[in-house]
């Protein structure tokens, strides 16, 4: 099997690569950076524009399978920069493949699709997608989703979209390294009680498991034109499990907190000063981070154990030596 990866060089995307390659698939990263240690490796590295149909059609010529992993993520920015790369992106990649005859398409989605503002407590795939978005992220990601979803046909484009919740691991160049910063400049505070359990993914489980949809996503299976939740079986403490890590990386751990409602208030009015002054970067805080940080948010994982098997390898603790292994490099 020939597969792509949009955005293979990056923190998710270069693991499914990996485990791609370590089976002996032929694999294709197409991805606006160089990369010269996947060509090294035996990748055929592409560049372009996610934004730029005849880049990303190009990037689909003969290959059998697309992981559309490739999206801006964050909780702030300007509305046109996030729909440009998550939505119309998106409708490049479908385009893309369908002109060059790809017969399979794995998206990469997020729960925060259906994320309505409430507490989320073992949540099944029947959340609906809510009316109004806190942000433009999850927004431009449901729009996307639902067009990939809508776009199977076990005539045709065969299609799926995979939701991981709070990609973990090492290699990380987002989540950890920003959480080891705000600790070590002391504006890291507990947002809410402490006792918010959240699911999550660690990468080397969430790329296996984008791997077990591809392989069943055939004509007819059940896995056709589904969206699927993936994240480790069992929650955890979010704030226990930061101090966890901050322990590993010689941090002190969390002391100072702030409530739930005085940091959505925090949030909402950052968001007014940023965008009426228009300040660069991002706040701070804004009411959807807060929600994050301060609300439960656990997802069942049945579904995907049922139609594609998906059964984590890698355990916590293995996975949280792993980690430790990469924090130095984290810290710097």
């Amino acid at each position: 099997m020939k597969a792509l990866v949009t955005g293979g060089g990056g923190f998710l995307g270069r693991y499914i690569v990996e485990q791609l390659q370590a089976r002996g698939d032929s694999v294709r990263v197409f991805s606006r950076g160089d990369y010269p240690e996947l060509r090294s490796a035996g990748v055929d590295l592409q560049r372009g524009d996610i934004r730029n149909a005849d880049n990303v059609r190009q990037a689909c010529a003969g290959v059998d399978l697309v992981f559309h992993v490739a999206a801006i993520p964050g909780v702030w920015g300007p509305w046109k920069t996030y729909h440009d790369i998550n939505t119309l992106g998106t409708q490049n990649v479908l385009a893309g493949c369908r002109a060059e005859g790809v017969r399979k398409l794995v998206y990469t989605s997020s729960p925060s699709v259906v994320f309505d503002g409430q507490p989320h407590l073992n949540a099944t795939e029947a959340l609906p997608y809510p009316e109004k978005y806190l942000c433009h992220y999850p927004h431009t990601k449901a729009i996307a989703e639902r067009e990939v979803l809508a776009a199977h046909d076990d005539n045709g484009l065969l299609t799926c979209a995979i939701r991981p919740h709070l990609i973990w691991g090492p290699r990380d160049n987002h989540l950890i390294p920003r959480l080891l910063q705000k600790a070590r400049s002391g504006r890291l505070r507990r947002v809410g009680d402490g006792s918010n359990l959240i699911s999550m993914s660690y990468v080397e489980n969430s790329a296996a498991g984008h791997i077990q949809a591809a392989d069943r996503l055939e004509a007819g299976s059940p896995v056709g034109g589904q969206a699927y939740f993936l994240n480790e079986p069992e929650p955890v403490s979010l704030w226990s499990w930061i101090n966890e890590i901050l322990a590993l990386a010689g941090q002190s751990p969390i002391t100072r907190s702030i409530s739930a409602g005085t940091a959505y208030r925090v949030g909402s009015a950052m968001e007014s000063v940023f965008r009426l002054l228009r300040l660069p970067g991002e706040p701070p805080m804004t009411r959807f981070l807060a929600l994050q940080l301060s609300q439960s948010h656990t997802y069942s994982v049945a579904k995907a154990e049922n139609d594609f098997g998906y059964a984590p390898a890698i355990d916590y603790n293995t996975a949280m030596q792993r980690l430790a292994a990469d924090l130095p490099r984290m810290l710097k």
